[in-house]
């Protein structure tokens, strides 16, 4: 009984935590100045890193006190993008503790001389998903790469239609970064880029 009441109270958690998420991101695209928002995103993330239950952070991680490492922002590093056609790919992603999620490419976008696949995540409710793994991977950010977009979750900057906004200055690490209990999706190539991309969350 006790492990079933635990099992309930972990999962109520995890959907509050998803709930708080998505929360932040509404705040985020209500919020004319993307500087502004920039700051106020990241202190909401660092109040739910240090105080939810469900936080990726373990117990104890000093960066619970000091709040997650960013980059300064940067304004030319934001773009509303056409989604662009592709060839269709269903791929299943390795996560970085040997799981796999299953996607479905359905367009790219092309910026700073790069570009990035979009991708529809195949689980239930599915979700646009756009994961980067830059030049700064492994140096100034996490080896496996960051998040730039993934509706699932509730992180989305919104744009207007046949359009995303990927703000780079937005870019945050997966939570298997701190706690391998986690399933993150690791960037496949069609999400690779050589350009270092020195905005967002850092290590």
């Amino acid at each position: 009984m006790l492990v079933a009441m635990a099992t309930i109270t972990a999962t109520l958690q995890l959907a509050d935590y998803r709930r708080q998420v998505g929360q932040l991101y509404a705040a985020v695209r209500a919020e004319s100045d993307p500087a502004r928002a920039h700051v106020f995103w990241q202190a909401r993330r660092d109040e739910l890193f240090r105080t939810h239950p469900q936080s990726p952070l373990p117990q104890g991680d000093p960066l619970r006190d000091t709040g997650l490492p960013y980059w300064d922002y940067q304004p030319e590093l934001r773009f509303t993008l056409p989604v662009l056609p592709s060839d269709p790919l269903e791929l299943d992603v390795p996560t970085d503790n040997d799981g796999t999620t299953s996607m479905s490419r359905v367009g790219h976008v092309e910026f700073l001389g790069a570009g990035l696949d979009v991708w529809w995540l195949r689980q239930y409710g599915g979700g646009l998903f756009v994961p980067i793994r830059d030049g700064s991977a492994g140096r100034g950010s996490y080896g496996g790469g960051r998040y730039a977009l993934d509706t699932a979750k509730g992180a989305d900057l919104g744009g207007p239609a046949d359009h995303v906004v990927l703000d780079l200055n937005f870019l945050y690490h997966p939570s298997c970064r701190y706690d391998s209990a986690w399933q993150c999706p690791l960037a496949p190539p069609g999400n690779t880029i050589s350009l270092s991309v020195e905005a967002g969350e850092r290590m």
